[in-house]
């Protein structure tokens, strides 16, 4: 289960980079006071992180601040405090922004302070140059409403300072209104020589939870280690449930009412499973999805009735009806469920629409049906446009029932699943690629699996500006919440009616209670409630523009904008400008999009997937070359007065090249089969054999041309590989004509980075962090920097440093430049050669290079330099791979990235 998704994480990390040596550090900068607060009210949860930090130089010193929050919360206040003046972020219109944006960006400073990390988290992160012997505080508040799931809300509070700190609290106060039915404390820092440092106060309607570590502490627990504190606190609870009509609050003119009846009875519930198992499901992903069913079957009720669907390019049903799930019916869905195995494409349309059909096939009056859609891709076969998708799938369910869409992995199209869940009254849910990816299947099923309410609308009398009022579905351990402005603010009650089926049956609630009686609001959060109604209000719109358009969605957008601006929340519509006091530099925070990408590849990258390449495709490494002209043949040039073109820094590149020919040959023959003759003042061309290749170039000592080689397309290649610091770099083509679709680096066993055409994304440990293109963000640790400008990433491994520009030319696709090697390396792989020698053979009919000693015969190719956005054709000798190389392609492919 996504175990983080269901909780509210306020989580600071705290990393102070004055220099690279840890023990300077400390020395050099101290965070002398380090304070998170948080307040939650009525389930909204404000939460302030104030870190004091003094610089103990003589001469001033950059420092920096970071802080990882919800993805679900809204910042809203950021402030440093230098010599007693204030620095405020101000948060404007993304358009209005802009200005600040791109002045940013032109001087290379990283523009985009919050990035995604993570499942849950993104990370806000700014710094600032402190004068000697001074002090600066930060100040950063974020809000969000906590999401009940499971019968339990949770508060995950994760310490990390990277240092011990003098004055080091963390407090959390809950208030409830109704009560607080229980409250536990867990996590790493609620163990061994911390314990003491935890205390837990309980009253009727508050509770308050303290953790105040000694320095000593600090270092000396399981979890802590010599740069302090790195752990975290786990508060879960809940709220008393005394009227079924739910409970209300009222303040300064705005009501919050919470509705979770728990003394309904359960309904029978039909579900069906539509699991993919195309070609790009192999291995861990089919194996979890496995675990994941044989569990969600074990858990079905008696009354239940279910269907099992696997799909690639074909659609096979477990059996044609629903079945009860009896012990024999579940045992044979559990031996099917074993038996599944991936291959194919992936017909998501076909698949979906079996769904629909199988349930309506199977009518059951007092029940619920819903739809559960498990995909790691996009749709490959069949219908393969997404919006007719959409379409053909929310005319067929006609609203009767929800349809639930899990994304396996980075790569799958998201937005489109998004979009197709609520069309149809679900929600979409990404399933990361984690060790624990059964749980999380597992998780969402446990969410669902108990309906209790189906068609809940809400009405009011007196109110206005009301959020969402109409629900599908009840879940127990769920929780509706409706938030809205009162009309008349001296009403002295507020009536609530709220009509649902219950196993077929209308049943209702109504209730109305008296303004004395709602208003239960402690003087310092007097205004909390109307901030929760802005913030939700902004939530559900910003979700529901996926369905919007024209005039309408349009009017959707402003009025969350005008909310956005008016509470100062940094949302999708919004950033957030911060003004530096050191020479009037400006950042400016955007709020990262779940899933969003710069543009999507034109063809399914994954396997199974019908593929047809055609054109140019080229790759590059520092002042790299590319790949030939375009079509089925090469130009063979003489040796005039034409400029000699070369990158700018002279090192080898990448290209490749697809020409549509009729001749066919062996792959591995065709790369080394000499191109068109050369003879002097004729131009002749020659037909290359049809096999899609790349061209890697690699700059000459001495000579004005670089040598270029060909390598079969469709390999997963070592790119660059240093065992002695155990680094390594390995790209795919995929489905890119122009350059990789993905390039994945690996170092020291901790540190895996994969950077595909849509996002950036690392791996350390346990720990998950994904980035997207355009973000401006910059990531460092361990020796591994990740810094993101909009159309490239620049990535330090140790003493290697590469970037991979991301191009769109009609395709999307990939170009890594190595721009420094370590001192005194011998890297391998077909990067692995900086240059080489040469010379040309004067007399030769046809031209011919000595080449380490062998006489080799070339042709001449034109090809583009993707290391620079201009990317200029320029010319290279084309000679067989062996004669560079010293191996055979297959001592240069990998089975893994």
């Amino acid at each position: 289960m996504d175990r983080a998704a269901a909780k509210v994480i306020l989580l600071a990390v705290f990393l102070i980079t004055a220099t690279s040596d840890p023990v300077k550090k400390a020395q050099n900068v101290d965070v002398y006071s380090f304070h998170m607060n948080s307040t939650v009210t009525s389930r909204y949860a404000t939460t302030t992180i104030t870190s004091r930090v003094a610089n103990k130089l003589n001469e001033s010193q950059e420092i920096l601040f970071e802080v990882k929050i919800p993805k679900n919360a809204f910042i809203s206040k950021f402030r440093m405090i230098i010599e007693g003046t204030s620095y405020d972020g101000v948060v404007k219109e993304k358009a209005e922004a802009q200005q600040q944006y791109t002045q940013a960006v032109s001087r290379g400073q990283s523009a985009g302070l919050i990035k995604s990390v993570g499942r849950t988290l993104e990370e806000f992160k700014t710094s600032v140059t402190v004068a000697a012997l001074s002090k600066v505080t930060f100040e950063l508040t974020y809000e969000e409403l906590l999401k009940r799931r499971l019968g339990k809300y949770e508060l995950l509070i994760n310490a990390q300072p990277m240092q011990t700190v003098t004055d080091f609290k963390i407090d959390v106060h809950v208030h409830e209104k109704t009560g607080i039915s229980f409250l536990e404390v867990k996590g790493d820092l609620s163990t061994d020589d911390l314990t003491n440092a935890i205390k837990t106060t309980r009253a009727d309607k508050d509770a308050w939870v303290t953790f105040y570590p000694t320095r000593d502490q600090q270092t000396k627990c399981k979890t802590c280690g010599e740069n302090g504190l790195n752990g975290d606190l786990l508060i879960t609870y809940d709220v008393e449930r005394q009227n079924p009509n739910g409970e209300m609050t009222v303040s300064n003119g705005y009501f919050f009412h919470s509705f979770a009846p728990s003394d309904v009875s359960r309904i029978s519930k039909n579900v069906v499973f539509i699991i993919d198992r195309s070609g790009s499901m192999h291995g861990k992903k089919m194996q979890q999805t496995r675990l994941a069913l044989l569990k969600i079957l074990s858990d079905l009720g008696e009354n239940d009735h279910f269907g099992l669907i696997t799909f690639d390019s074909r659609v096979d049903l477990w059996k044609r009806e629903l079945l009860k799930a009896t012990h024999a019916n579940l045992e044979d869905a559990k031996s099917f469920v074993r038996k599944i195995t991936d291959r194919g494409a992936t017909d998501i349309n076909a698949a979906v629409l079996e769904g629909v059909d199988m349930i309506k096939r199977h009518p059951r009056e007092g029940t619920t049906s819903i739809l559960i859609l498990l995909t790691d891709g996009d749709p490959t076969s069949g219908e393969t446009n997404t919006e007719k998708i959409t379409g053909n799938v929310k005319v067929s369910i006609g609203s009767k029932f929800p349809l639930y869409c899990l994304g396996f992995g980075y790569d799958v199209n998201f937005d489109f699943l998004t979009k197709m869940s609520m069309e149809n009254n679900g929600v979409a849910r990404r399933i990361y690629e984690d060790s624990d990816a059964d749980l999380q299947l597992q998780g969402f099923y446990d969410e669902v699996a108990v309906p209790l309410l189906t068609d809940i609308q809400l009405n009011y009398i007196g109110v206005s500006n009301l959020t969402q009022t109409s629900f599908n579905l009840y879940f127990n351990g769920s929780e509706i919440v409706v938030s809205g402005q009162i009309t008349d603010n001296s009403v002295e009650s507020v009536t609530t009616e709220i009509i649902a089926i219950s196993k077929g049956s209308k049943v209702t609630y109504r209730d109305t209670v008296t303004a004395k009686d709602v208003s239960d609001v402690q003087p310092e959060h007097d205004n909390f409630l109307e901030r929760l109604w802005a913030y939700l209000t902004v939530k559900q719109l910003l979700d529901r523009q996926v369905l919007l358009k024209g005039p309408e969605k349009e009017a959707s957008r402003k009025e969350a904008l005008n909310l956005s601006l008016k509470y100062q929340f940094v949302t999708s519509l919004t950033s957030m400008v911060v003004t530096k006091p050191q020479e009037n530099q400006t950042e400016v925070a955007n709020k990262p999009k779940e899933g969003e990408t710069p543009q999507r590849p034109p063809v399914s990258a994954r396997p199974g997937a019908s593929r047809r390449f055609s054109g140019r495709v080229s790759y590059s490494r520092m002042g790299s070359y590319g790949g030939g002209r375009r079509g089925s043949r090469l130009q063979s040039s003489p040796a005039k007065s034409d400029p000699e073109v070369l990158g700018e820094s002279g090192f080898m590149g990448i290209a490749y090249d697809d020409y549509s020919s009729s001749v066919t040959s062996d792959l591995h023959h065709a790369v080394a089969v000499p191109l068109a003759p050369f003879v002097p003042e004729v131009h002749l061309v020659t037909l290359v054999p049809e096999v899609p290749s790349h061209h890697f170039l690699l700059s000459a000592d001495g000579q004005p041309r670089p040598l270029c080689f060909a390598v079969p397309l469709h390999y997963k290649l070592k790119l660059l590989e240093d065992s002695s610091i155990e680094f390594s770099m390995n790209g795919e083509s995929g489905t890119s004509r122009h350059g990789f679709s993905q390039i994945a680096f690996r170092y020291k066993k901790t540190h895996h980075l994969v950077v595909n055409t849509t996002s950036i994304n690392h791996h350390i440990d346990q720990e998950n962090q994904q980035l997207f293109w355009g973000q401006n963000a910059q990531f460092n640790k361990d020796g591994v920097s990740v810094l993101i400008s909009p159309s490239q990433v620049k990535i330090t491994m140790g003493d290697f440093i590469i970037s991979v520009l991301l191009h769109n030319n009609g395709d999307l696709f990939l170009w890594p430049k190595v721009e420094q090697y370590p001192q005194g390396s011998s890297p391998t792989g077909i990067l692995g050669k900086a240059s080489i020698s040469y010379e040309k053979i004067k007399g030769s009919r046809t031209p011919t290079l000595k080449i380490m000693d062998k006489e080799v015969t070339a042709s001449m190719a034109d090809v583009s330099d993707y290391s620079r956005t201009s990317a200029p054709v320029i010319k290279c000798w084309l000679v067989p791979f062996e004669a560079v190389m010293n191996g055979n392609i297959s001592d240069f492919t990998v089975t893994l990235l």
